[in-house]
């Protein structure tokens, strides 16, 4: 594949993440410091910590892509390198998909005291974004292995 064909998919994940740095050098800093309701502060912290923690697990994730993308540049798409990145890209966002999960019943709490029930609904978007995320990694995986795997039947047979 000729090299840089790639590029603009190479664009979209150091697009995707620079504003998630900017929220998690200045937006959360300045949430945890300054909370709209002083009394919910003690509940906003786990809150915060929670999705810092998440970071970790998905800029490793758009690591792992843009890997898997220079994978494609150089003609080794198939392989078990693109393999492992797949599986760490899924591993990467079960990981935030269970944070979350801890986190939901701070978002409860924080909708209880608020009266904002739809709190708790875009408390649940990134669950269920990560988990499409983890189910299509899983997938292209598994198409990618039974690739891997007729290919090297293929380069046997002849």
């Amino acid at each position: 594949m000729k090299r840089g064909s790639t590029i603009f998919l190479k664009i979209a994940v150091f697009l995707i993440g620079t504003p998630a740095l900017a929220l998690c050098i200045f937006g959360l800093y300045y949430l945890a410091n300054h909370p709209a309701n002083p009394e919910y502060a003690h509940i906003l912290y786990p809150i915060v910590i929670i999705m810092y923690v998440s970071a970790i697990p998905f800029f490793v994730a758009l690591y792992q892509a843009f890997r898997l993308l220079n994978y494609i540049d150089k003609n080794k798409a198939f392989s078990q390198i693109s393999v492992r990145a797949l599986q760490r890209i899924k591993y990467c966002a079960i990981t935030i998909s269970i944070l979350y999960v801890i986190m939901l019943p701070f978002v409860f709490f924080v909708a209880e005291l608020d009266d904002a029930p739809g709190l708790v609904i875009v408390g649940m978007v990134p669950i269920f974004a990560s988990m499409v995320i983890a189910f299509f990694a899983a997938v292209l995986q598994k198409l990618l292995q039974e690739a891997i795997d007729i290919k090297s039947e293929n380069d046997l047979t002849v």
